[in-house]
């Protein structure tokens, strides 16, 4: 595995399972419990909302009784640094996931999921040759960017390689510890021939060297109830909390565990059951519906900040905030943060195959009240469009305030 940011010139074709499967996974429209590999967990007692706040948890804060205001305009200095670097094709070109987890040295890591690689055309496509891989890093630092791959620059693989044929790894939320770089992992596996046979398998920690980035191991992760515990990473009040969902395809459920500090190897993970905490997998409860496979949930003001896109609506270009006072909910809906100018026939690309997924926050890029928020953007032809134009396939970066209005 090497750090790598070299433009390749490998002339081999990987079918882009995600991408080909009509990006299923980013919005789990096509992929429901038919395609889990695993039993799906307990419904919660009431699955229209989230529990009341348990024990040892904050049940008030000013948050829910307010009325919020919204605000957005585009990173543009943020989007054309990415821009900038991912047409000149010396290493990710394009990807999806975006999380961010600052590091010593005045570093941030963006976490990818599905990347391409390597050359771009003059004209802002790309060569159906081009390297795939399932997971990437790009490395920010003091505005120059370079990407992290495994294998070599002539030869670039996953960092976190697939187990056994017919299996891939996409990541999740990560977090810095004293020791490491910690990158919660999906593995997903081919279940049939067809285009939409495959499913989630189980959950893995990746464990990185928080110098080098390079791979030092790979960790099992609790996989029982069906729940990818994936989704977000917190730390509060000595926990660290770990956000997952029950993706049935077209409902997607938020669940909620925790670990004791920071080591999510050993610590002993307890599960939220909708009033207790349960050493128990099994034991746990659906927080709210509507969530997306990917989210953030942060400490904000005197509460909790919880953003995602919507998915109570069919491709949704709707970014939202919801507040709570406890990291277990319940979460009221604030306002729409920003709606998408990707999405669909009337977007930005004209273009009706165009939908946009897993927005989240990012927290230590925060600035006051002033949020800085992710985003990403598919297309149900992607290979077409995604070679087509390498403009689609990339994050989108939005600054957000969010204040309480004059009711609030």
């Amino acid at each position: 595995m090497t750090n790598s940011a070299t433009t390749t010139t490998t002339q081999r074709r990987r079918r882009p399972a995600r991408l080909t499967a009509l990006a299923a996974s980013g919005l789990g429209l096509l992929v429901g419990a038919g395609a889990l590999l695993g039993a799906g967990p307990p419904a919660a007692a009431d699955e229209a909302g989230a529990p009341a706040a348990g024990p040892g948890t904050t049940a008030h804060c000013s948050l829910p009784g307010r009325h919020w205001t919204a605000q957005a305009r585009v990173d543009r200095a943020r989007t054309e640094r990415f821009a900038a670097y991912g047409n000149s094709g010396v290493g990710w070109t394009g990807g999806d996931s975006t999380y961010s987890v600052p590091l010593p040295g005045h570093r941030t890591v963006w976490l990818f999921s599905d990347t391409f690689w390597g050359l771009v055309n003059a004209d802002l496509s790309r060569p159906t040759t081009v390297p795939f891989l399932n997971n990437s890093f790009v490395v920010e630092r003091g505005g120059a960017l370079r990407t992290v791959a495994g294998g070599t620059p002539e030869a670039p693989d996953s960092l976190v390689p697939p187990d056994e044929p017919g299996t891939w790894n996409w990541l999740g939320a990560g977090q810095a510890t004293p020791a490491s770089l910690d990158v919660m992992f999906l593995e997903f596996a081919r279940t049939g021939p067809g285009p939409l046979d495959f499913g989630w398998r189980k959950n893995k920690l990746g464990r990185f060297d928080p110098d080098t980035l390079r791979l030092r191991d790979v960790v099992p992760m609790p996989s029982a109830a069906g729940v990818q515990w994936a989704s977000w990473l917190l730390r509060s009040g000595g926990f660290t909390y770990v956000y997952g969902v029950e993706d049935l395809g077209l409902t997607k459920y938020m669940h909620l565990a925790r670990v004791r500090g920071t080591d999510l190897a050993s610590g002993r993970w307890e599960y939220w059951t909708g009033g207790t905490w349960s050493p128990t997998e099994t034991d746990s409860a659906r927080l709210m519906p509507g969530v997306a496979n990917e989210y953030s949930v942060s400490r904000w003001r005197d509460g909790y900040l919880l953003v995602t896109q919507d998915t109570r609506e069919l491709f949704s270009s709707r970014i939202l905030a919801y507040v709570g006072c406890s990291p277990t909910g319940p979460f009221t809906e604030a306002a729409t943060l920003y709606t998408t100018p990707e999405t669909g026939a009337a977007g930005s690309y004209a273009d009706a195959d165009i939908f946009t997924y897993n927005a989240h926050e990012h927290p230590d890029l925060r600035r006051g009240d002033r949020l800085l928020v992710t985003y990403n953007v598919n297309s149900l032809d992607p290979n077409a469009d995604l070679y087509d134009d390498v403009t689609i396939y990339r994050p989108r970066f939005v600054e957000v305030t969010l204040v309480p209005d004059r009711r609030g």
